[in-house]
């Protein structure tokens, strides 16, 4: 063949692979509401003929398999309402399909759908306390954990519902299998809602004696908590003053369930809104892959970390 002839060959190719997520999105929206393929084709800017050639072709064994992402894409998607983005849907499918998709072509697939995470971030306003009785930064940032009940972390956090109420959420996190451990919802930001949170956590697991780390918010700094922990056995470790990235892990926490669960709707009340946390801790432990977890739920990851050790 030619040199001019193989080059213009070449450049037919790449401009189909160059176009085929435009030929993907004319068809699919030309199957789900009709319209005109000549009026598609014009507002994408090719030519009628161009697709039609791509349509009319033999598909490739990745097209096919494109073809049959692309509908367990949308499923996911609406069944999550709108959270996920290209790297959890990536797990998601490859771990309920057994697939091993790559994140790239999931991106891609997405863009061709126009699927992009509903979810927002916001920057939080820190506050600071006064503490009472402190301890010293024993955890040291060191956030990762061989087995469940090594380190825990715990926090509280304000969200809001009806005109001008407030909550407040407070957890704890384990950080061997990222799992919430414990949490208990409140309309007041007070000791009981710390000490029912710690109570709930040690009498689930009476035998567990991590590093117990929190900010030195005034909950914490109380003799009562004090002697919670060192009944239990526990070693209290504290952030340094306006370091809230020594509690790192679990203000990402707080990020992933306000952008993926809380600012995606409006809580008219209280009830309604400490349903939602239910529901959405519920998924987060039993229902969404995590890749540092190697694909695992929480819940998952734990129990294979206890079947290595049996």
């Amino acid at each position: 063949m030619p040199k001019k002839a193989r080059r213009s060959q070449k450049e037919a190719i790449l401009s189909q692979v160059r176009n085929e997520s435009v030929y993907l999105a004319i068809q699919e929206i030309h199957d789900e509401r009709n319209y005109s393929i000549s009026e598609l084709c014009k507002f994408a800017e090719i030519s009628r003929s161009s697709y039609y050639k791509w349509f009319n072709r033999e598909e490739g064994k990745n097209e096919q398999f494109n073809r049959t992402l692309l509908p367990l894409i949308k499923d996911a998607y609406e069944e999550r309402g709108g959270i996920l983005g290209y790297r959890q849907m990536t797990i998601k499918l490859n771990r309920e399909n057994d697939f091993d998709v790559n994140e790239k072509r999931i991106y891609r697939l997405m863009k061709i759908l126009n699927l992009k995470s509903v979810c927002r971030r916001r920057k939080k306003n820190y506050v600071k306390s006064t503490p009472q009785i402190t301890a010293q930064n024993i955890l040291n940032r060191e956030f990762t954990a061989d087995n469940f009940g090594e380190k825990w972390l715990t926090d509280v956090t304000e969200m809001k519902y009806g005109i001008s109420s407030k909550a407040y959420l407070s957890a704890i996190l384990d950080l061997g299998d990222k799992s919430i451990v414990s949490f208990v919802i409140g309309k007041s930001n007070n000791n009981d809602l710390v000490f029912k949170t710690f109570d709930i956590a040690h009498s689930q697991y009476p035998d567990a004696k991590p590093i117990f780390h929190s900010d030195r918010g005034v909950q914490y700094t109380t003799k009562a908590f004090k002697r919670k922990l060192d009944q239990a056995e526990m070693t209290q470790s504290m952030s340094r003053v306006s370091r809230c990235i020594d509690n790192g892990p679990m203000e990402a926490f707080w990020g992933m369930l306000k952008s993926e669960m809380y600012y995606l709707k409006t809580f008219n009340s209280y009830d309604e809104l400490g349903q939602a946390v239910i529901d959405y801790i519920d998924y987060y432990n039993n229902g969404r892959y995590q890749k540092k977890l190697n694909c695992m739920t929480p819940i998952e990851y734990r129990n294979y970390l206890e079947d290595k050790v049996a």
